[in-house]
């Protein structure tokens, strides 16, 4: 027995590790393993499967089972659930509810509850066609693939950006600002993620644009410093023609899963005549109250995403866990992480560069407008802002200021205010960033055909030319560790490319098969 003559570990030690395992949905053996090898001390302490259930059900962690949810208990949570989440299919609602509620309910649930409730939803769902696009990467952090979402820019004055992972499909920053077309602010989203992590992707990649620029000469110059052999060399990837396939993805998903919830309760303002995004005030206001709530419901749909398992595919041979468990262990998946530790000083000087701390696209709202919504935010007794409150505060502290304004009690320094409107518009060009001149592109792998990036490998890895027999021996002996063969002389053929092939296609249509199945039932 694992514990046998030794004490349980301290609950209060292990138990951030069990909950971020649990988040990831692992299995109860799973979590045991992967507490027995990276957070109990084996000379001090034991713990058995027993225990450790035993242990997880103290902490209020039940599963599916224990937790015996009926189409009837889900009922009120689900009729909550479809304000935010109108579009979600089976697999997302077993997720939200999951991560957003603490409950585990069976898939098998969710589908009697769209039976019972939402048929007419499910043959919408039904009429959907999924399209097909592929991508290639060698292994994590070969790439991060960046992109900007622009649907909310001219309505709501928001700018949404997206860093990803193709391999593991890991979202590793997902991002609301009043612009995202500054150099200086994509470049500082890659490397607060790079100094958030300590480590930095082989490559970077982006659709063409000057926006990106920052972006491109920032990973270039880190990898430059880390490997003088780089130098002379573009450590970004241009991908034309949208080819930028897997941030695509990602939109095409926060739009069908996350976004119309939202939207509905932005539009309540636009349509009561509460905001415009021409008028400065409410432009501020709006900034001050909605950006960092709304960062905040990113931050929860991201970490849902990144410890969510993609659905299995028999065509592909993606990794099959959570992006976060697959970044944290990928030996225990077979495949290879690139990733690069990262001189914080180096981050440092890059950002001092490109993207110092204290320039002007850095800043939410001007430092006396914040001071000023702080202190009437006070005055209301500092309600947090929730989904149901958001546009009450809003429009009390428009109240607030619109009464200053009327006793001539705004700073001088108001006249200032209107280059942050000025910043937020897309013709703004006093803070371009000239790409370093002179610099090499990496090669494409097999560039016969320039509109087939199916047959291009895309990353970083050996400067662009993809695996090397060191990699393979790498992955060869991942290989006999999980799958040794027997004795005798064995004649191996490989083939196809040494990469992982991805596509956008995800659980929809499933769901409705196996919903149109119960339908035929009842």
């Amino acid at each position: 027995m694992p514990n046998q003559y030794k004490p349980l570990p301290p609950v209060d030690v292990i138990a951030p590790a069990i909950i971020r395992y649990w988040r990831q949905r692992l299995t109860d053996s799973q979590i045991l393993d992967a507490l027995l090898a990276h957070h109990i001390d084996a000379s001090m302490y034991g713990m058995g499967l027993t225990s450790f259930i035993s242990m997880r059900t103290s902490m209020g962690l039940l599963r599916t089972r224990k937790q015996a949810h009926t189409v009837d208990t889900i009922h009120p949570v689900m009729e909550l659930l479809r304000i935010q989440y109108p579009n979600a299919g089976a697999r997302e609602v077993v997720s939200v509810l999951f991560h957003e509620w603490n409950m585990s309910v069976s898939r098998v649930v969710v589908q009697s509850y769209f039976v019972t409730y939402e048929a007419e939803l499910i043959m919408k769902r039904r009429a959907r066609r999924l399209r097909r696009k592929r991508f290639y990467a060698a292994g994590l952090n070969d790439i991060w693939a960046v992109d900007q979402h622009d649907k909310w820019k001219y309505k709501f004055g928001l700018g949404l950006h997206i860093g990803v992972d193709p391999f593991s499909g890991k979202i590793v920053w997902l991002k609301v600002w009043w612009t995202n077309s500054n150099p200086r602010l994509i470049l500082g989203y890659h490397l607060d993620t790079v100094e958030e992590l300590e480590y930095m992707p082989m490559v970077s990649q982006s659709d063409p644009g000057n926006e990106n620029f920052g972006l491109a000469n920032g990973q270039t110059l880190l990898r430059h410093y880390h490997d003088p052999n780089l130098i002379g060399t573009l450590q970004h990837r241009w991908m034309n023609r949208k080819k930028n396939v897997m941030p695509e993805i990602a939109w095409s998903q926060l739009r069908r899963r996350w976004s119309p919830g939202f939207e509905n309760i932005l539009d309540r303002g636009v349509t009561n005549g509460w905001y415009n995004t021409d008028n400065l005030l409410e432009s501020l206001i709006f900034r001050w109250v909605f950006i960092p709530w709304l960062q905040l419901e990113l931050d929860q749909y991201r970490n849902r995403i990144n410890d969510t398992k993609k659905r299995a595919d028999r065509n592909k041979i993606l990794p099959h866990g959570p992006p976060n468990h697959i970044q944290e262990f990928p030996e225990n998946y077979g495949v290879l992480d690139f990733k690069i530790a990262v001189n914080r000083e180096h981050i440092e000087t890059v950002r001092q560069m490109y993207a110092p701390r204290d320039h002007e696209v850095f800043q939410l709202v001007p430092a006396d407008f914040a001071q000023l919504a702080w202190s009437l935010h006070e005055q209301l007794g500092q309600p947090s802002v929730t989904r149901d409150n958001v546009w009450n505060i809003y429009n009390n502290l428009y109240s607030g200021f619109r009464a200053i304004m009327r006793m001539n009690d705004l700073p001088i320094s108001i006249d200032g205010w209107e280059i942050v409107q000025i910043m937020a518009q897309d013709d703004y060009t006093s803070d371009d960033i000239d790409l370093i001149p002179d610099l090499i592109s990496l090669p494409l792998r097999d560039n016969s055909d320039p509109d087939t990036v199916a047959s291009q490998y895309l990353g970083g890895v050996n400067n662009g030319q993809g695996l090397d027999m060191e990699h393979l021996r790498q992955l060869d002996e991942q290989m006999e560790e999980d799958y040794p063969l027997p004795p005798g002389r064995f004649d191996l053929i490989e083939e196809g490319p040494l990469y992982v092939d991805f596509s956008d296609e995800d659980g929809s249509e499933e769901d409705a098969e196996m919903v149109d199945a119960l339908l035929l039932d009842t």
